[in-house]
């Protein structure tokens, strides 16, 4: 069966070599890697510097301008340069824990009613005390395969899924219609709901581990809520049904106890204040459509976002006005 490996690339660092050096020597073997890099001239200063492609035959670089990425779509068109009967959907930043990440990710996949299987993200080193304990929290030890009879015990967390690393069935993929656009956020999440609604399963692989972590500022943390609050509003059919209040309070309660049983109560103030900025952030989100403009410009961690949303909108009026839509192929 062929794998495929698809990563959205930006700006990529000397970590990115690494990480295609563990995807090139896995113990099931990958097919392609395909990346959708945006803005050719970062990816070429660097990676045809290091002779990057004498090394690798099996590495195809498509380039996109910034205005042009978008968090479904890019990843959509990555899967449309693919044949293979499985992709990989990953980021540059995250770093395979052994070379058995492959084959882990492909044994869950067994099951022929598993849409998506992702992996479980370890805290880097440099990870803070709290992400580190939020990624544990996030991603246990322990494996499971969710679908929709786990909605009333899990909520939320019954639609999660990660395009940090997340192996897919193509063939079902295909059928589901693939990763909604414009997305501005929780394309695979959005994806993942869609498929357990549709009577298919989605599998936690506690086993396939990848290193990825952040250090987020209280700023960075309130716009990439506010994104996510953004994401949940144009997707009230996904999230109407399990808001995901309860489950970041849950969250909240269980960091606080870790930390006063690490004798590390000086971390509680910021928590709360990093809790804060995740909570209004992702109310703003929420409520974006009542906010001004120049408002949602400087709260959004994806601005290009919202010019290519907009694009595809005038695109869909023009359509409409002109007959266009469902029947387009009829209309010539």
């Amino acid at each position: 069966m062929k794998i495929d490996v698809i990563i959205p690339v930006y700006k990529p660092d000397k970590s990115f070599f690494e990480l295609v050096e563990k995807l090139e020597n896995q113990t099931m073997p990958v097919n392609q890697i395909i990346l959708m890099n945006t803005e050719e001239k970062y990816f070429d200063k660097l990676a045809y510097g290091s002779r990057f492609f004498e090394k690798y035959h099996n590495i195809k670089v498509y380039h996109l301008s910034k205005k042009e990425f978008d968090h479904g779509y890019t990843r959509h068109r990555g899967i449309k340069k693919s044949e293979a009967e499985v992709f990989i959907m990953m980021t540059q930043d995250a770093m395979p824990a052994d070379l058995n990440l492959v084959e882990k990710l492909m044994k869950a996949l067994e099951q022929k009613e598993v849409a998506g299987a992702y992996a479980r993200q370890l805290p880097k080193e440099d990870c803070g005390c709290i992400e580190s304990y939020q990624r544990q929290f996030n991603y246990p030890e322990e494996a499971y395969v969710k679908s929709r009879k786990d909605l009333e015990r899990l909520g939320i967390k019954t639609y999660f899924c990660s395009n940090v690393c997340c192996a897919y069935r193509r063939e079902i993929y295909d059928r589901l219609g693939g990763f909604i656009y414009p997305a501005i956020f929780n394309e695979d999440m959005i994806y993942a709901a869609t498929a357990i609604k549709n009577g298919y399963k989605i599998a936690y692989v506690a086993e396939a581990c990848v290193y990825h972590s952040h250090n987020y500022t209280c700023k960075q943390q309130f716009k990439r809520n506010f994104d996510l609050g953004v994401s949940h509003a144009n997707h009230p059919e996904v999230f109407a049904e399990v808001p995901p209040e309860g489950e970041g309070m849950r969250s909240v309660k269980a960091t606080m106890q870790y930390l006063k049983a690490q004798k590390k109560g000086r971390l509680i103030p910021k928590l709360i204040l990093h809790s804060a900025g995740k909570y209004f952030g992702y109310f703003f989100g929420k409520h974006y459509k009542r906010l001004p403009e120049r408002w949602i410009q400087a709260f959004t961690m994806n601005k290009e976002y919202w010019a290519y949303a907009k694009r595809k909108q005038d695109v869909a009026s023009i359509d409409a006005t002109k007959g266009y839509g469902k029947n387009k192929e009829e209309n010539g």
